[in-house]
């Protein structure tokens, strides 16, 4: 059986594939061009792809021997999942193995903008530095202060169980109640609205669906304090990224630190100008463990397809019940 990988990924993935497989990789470190997709998997068995590559009926058609699509990442929005699952195609994704490391990157982003890190890393690597002053690069400090989590799923827990070290108060807003935020932290579950409000840092966590497309919008910043830290880890087009210029150039809020943008790999026109914006290329799931746990994952979730068997981390688990 022939396999495509869409982008190369850690060995740990491939040699699985190998094993078994006849594996052929894009060469280059770069996502596909939609023509180039279409041609790599017309004849292959299967495919493990990545968020950068858009899976619908067009692939589905083209791919007419393929058993299956891996995706290498938690989230699933590049997917048709209603059509996939029409087709009896089944669909994977990465989720557990980077929660860690991506709770932590919100954290990372989170102080490096609430401290204006970066900011103050500029000034010294460029030689203008005068020496100490009590007005320089003043920021906000975290602990006490309230923190508000938008989304309470793997991540969103991860994310605000790290907050105990601060005692801050923590807010969260979900579909559903979490008890475990609600008895390790006394966390109390809030309209969206009263969490802009009283929040003095905000971290968003949900994944991109209709219902959260734009979720914070011009609105939604209008809302926060002025001194607030704003966060994003999740998908760029939870936010309304022109919104989000606008609010850090008007002193709507205080800072913001983003990993994920709306039409990658571009930010907003005037973000990358903006002082007090702490931006990083979509890395929150970049570390050696998270990234070498997702190649694994999504390998085997692919050779699973390929044997005829439920994969771990299906998406569509119903077409298993159809058979």
């Amino acid at each position: 059986m022939k396999i495509y990988v869409t982008r190369k990924i850690p060995e740990a993935g491939m040699e699985i594939l190998r094993r078994s497989f006849e594996v052929e990789v894009n060469p280059e470190d770069r996502p596909l061009r939609r023509a180039e997709l279409l041609s790599k998997i017309a004849d292959v068995d299967g495919v493990l792809c990545l968020l950068t590559d858009r899976i619908d009926a067009e692939v589905f058609d083209v791919a007419a021997l393929c058993k299956g699509f891996a995706n290498y990442a938690v989230g699933y929005d590049n997917m048709d999942v209603v059509e996939a699952t029409k087709r009896k195609i089944p669909l994977s994704n990465t989720p557990d193995v980077l929660t860690t490391a991506t709770a932590e990157m919100a954290w990372a982003l989170l102080f490096a903008a609430a401290r204006r890190v970066v900011e103050s890393d500029a000034v010294m690597r460029s030689g203008q530095w005068q020496g100490w002053g009590p007005l320089q690069f003043i920021g906000q400090e975290l602990t006490g202060a309230t923190l508000g989590v938008i989304g309470a799923g793997r991540i969103g827990r991860a994310f605000a169980l790290k907050s105990r070290g601060f005692e801050m108060k923590v807010l969260y807003t979900d579909e559903f109640p979490c008890l475990e935020l609600e008895k390790e932290l006394g966390a109390r579950r809030v309209p969206l609205r009263e969490l802009l409000k009283a929040s003095d840092f905000v971290s968003v966590h949900v994944p991109l669906m209709p219902g959260t497309q734009h979720l914070i919008d011009e609105a939604a910043f209008g809302l926060m304090k002025k001194t607030a830290v704003f966060v994003n880890t999740s998908r760029g087009s939870v936010v309304d990224e022109a919104a989000l210029v606008k609010a850090l150039r008007d002193g709507v809020i205080g800072a913001a630190g983003i990993d994920v943008y709306e039409a990658e790999p571009k930010p907003a026109e005037g973000l990358a100008a903006l002082p007090n914006v702490v931006m990083t290329p979509h890395t929150a799931s970049a570390t050696v463990a998270s990234r070498n746990g997702m190649a694994v994952k999504a390998a085997m979730n692919l050779v699973a397809m390929l044997e005829g068997k439920r994969p771990p981390d299906c998406l569509n688990p119903g077409i298993y019940e159809q058979l």
